[in-house]
């Protein structure tokens, strides 16, 4: 007796419903707004741990005996894990599965953040976060994987528009919860709340995309390329952390992590780009849209990372702001963006994106030119009224940019593009971070020289002014004028880098317009078949 396949072959018909190999463009989960609730609390837990614990390492450091150079490697250890943990998602995604690796690197963020909460020595809390940002890594890339594959080509953008949601609110909520928790409860409580959140994702993702369909291989692991990857992001992360403390190149630690980190990359480069099964797709970048779009996400977030940087360091050091206030200050910048993210979402691919994300590059440049022209007297309304604005450039930027970026990779290409767009902006906002308060210190130390060279002894007009400040007294008096030169001195370099920064956004544009349409994403396309 024939079998209804065999028939239908037979008869030269093509396989009906019963017998067709089920495609990825075809599964849609049982809810796809849960999958979506899973897929986004999960994405913002770990965004969220990137600053979470920034407010608290003072409290951290004192319940756990540890000095402040201790703490900072609290943020140092997950920032090295997470950085050498990204580029590797694609390898991961195609050895185990997105689904598989989604949920086991959720829960095992969750066990990582129990050991957080649990570590009782700075020591085992380094660790755990090291584990943790190990984990952490393949977590957004395979959502955004995952969110993409389930909606219809038609609903991407909405996708895309959540998960850039996502991106922005998460980093600057992450500050103010740290605080508040840290104040009111204890700090270990800001490593707990991601308990019920990740087995919460995990179960409602595992769930809804059971029978998913997955192409599994088995790539062979390429060792040469994890150890050249894991000394060269290791290195390189930790000499851009320690930098500034270390006083850069007069450091012989950051001359060693530099030639271990220039040479170890380099072999990474050459060995992936000419390896047959590499561990890293480098080849990628032959796409014309994903370089292109690449290289103006990490040059604009680079950017934008170097905003959330300087303006809460100023608020508090320049403007006397507590952590709490300055992020009150700083906050506005989410609002828009939470507004405008379902109506850019269903309306971006109306418009040409790159004139969408260029929108966004110059609104953003507006708000760095104005911040540039602050001064020590600038008022709250001023400042949240200027994050505010700079909302609608962020509103704008993300969504479009990963579209494009992604819209001519293959669809088993999606997770290893979208872990090394990561990774390289990851690397991107560390650069920035680094270089960003260095310019700010030099600055600001070159014109406190400036300034001081016009006060003289022998003026009387300044030995005056002096006796004034002091309230009678001379001494005290130049302790306060020193305070004054000090400050204004800082804000001129606050100045200086801003109007810099609203140049880099106006560059960025160009990289925008080398990308060419069309931008639609071709994830789970009838050819796809699974990852």
């Amino acid at each position: 007796m024939t079998t209804l396949a065999e028939q239908e072959e037979a008869a030269g018909l093509p396989p009906g419903p019963e017998t067709r190999t089920p495609s990825l463009a075809d599964f849609r989960p049982p809810n796809v707004p849960l999958t979506t609730l899973g897929l986004a609390l999960a994405s913002f837990m770990q965004v969220l741990d990137t600053t979470i614990a920034n407010v608290s390492l003072p409290t951290i450091s004192g319940n756990l005996g540890g000095s402040a150079n201790q703490a900072t490697w609290v943020i140092t250890s997950f920032a090295v894990s997470t950085a050498i943990a990204l580029p590797l998602t694609g390898w991961l995604a195609r050895r185990f599965g997105e689904r598989k690796l989604f949920m086991w690197s959720t829960l095992g963020f969750v066990f990582a953040s129990c050991l957080c909460g649990l570590a009782h020595s700075m020591g085992l809390l380094v660790t755990a976060r090291a584990l943790q940002g190990l984990l952490a890594g393949p977590m957004y890339p395979v959502t955004q994987a995952l969110l993409l594959s389930i909606y219809p080509p038609a609903k991407r953008g909405q996708a895309i528009a959540i998960l850039a949601m996502v991106t922005v609110v998460a980093p600057i909520a992450g500050p103010i919860l740290g605080g508040w928790i840290t104040d009111n409860y204890s700090w270990e409580w800001i490593f707990f709340i991601n308990i019920p959140i990740g087995i919460f994702a995990s179960t409602v993702v595992g769930r809804q995309l059971k029978g998913r369909p997955e192409k599994l291989e088995k790539p062979k692991m390429d060792y040469i390329g994890l150890a050249t990857l894991v000394l060269g992001v290791g290195a390189l992360q930790i000499l851009l952390d320690l930098g500034n403390d270390e006083d850069w190149f007069a450091s012989h630690t950051i001359v060693i992590l530099t030639i271990v980190a220039a040479i170890s990359l380099a072999v990474f480069v050459i060995w992936e780009l000419t390896d047959k099964d590499p561990i890293v797709n480098l080849r990628l970048f032959r796409h014309r849209n994903f370089a292109a779009g690449t290289a103006a996400m990490v040059v604009a977030y680079g950017a934008f990372f170097s905003v959330g940087i300087l303006v809460p360091l100023w608020l508090q050091r320049n403007l006397g702001y507590t952590a709490i206030w300055a992020g009150f200050a700083t906050a506005p910048i989410g609002i828009l963006p939470v507004l405008l993210t379902p109506l850019v979402g269903k309306y971006a691919n109306r418009f040409d994106l790159r004139i969408l994300a260029s929108v966004a590059f110059v609104a953003m440049s507006m708000t760095s030119f104005l911040r540039s022209g602050f001064n020590l007297e600038v008022d709250f309304h001023t400042i949240a009224a200027v994050q505010l604005f700079q909302g609608l450039g962020v509103a704008l930027f993300f969504m479009p940019v990963l579209q494009i970026l992604l819209s001519d990779l293959a669809p088993h290409e999606i997770s290893a593009g979208s872990g090394l767009m990561t990774f390289l902006r990851t690397l991107g906002g560390s650069f920035a971070a680094s270089l960003t308060t260095y310019a700010w210190s030099e600055r600001g130390a070159f014109h406190h020289a400036h300034i001081t060279e016009s006060v003289s002894r022998l003026d009387p007009a300044a030995m005056q002014h002096l006796v004034q400040y002091g309230g009678g007294d001379m001494q005290r008096g130049a302790a306060v004028l020193e305070r004054m030169i000090s400050n204004q001195a800082a804000q001129i370099g606050f100045n200086e880098i801003f109007h810099l920064l609203g140049i880099i956004f106006l560059v960025v544009i160009a990289f925008v317009w080398l990308a060419k349409p069309p931008f639609a994403a071709k994830i789970g396309g009838a050819a796809a078949g699974g990852h």
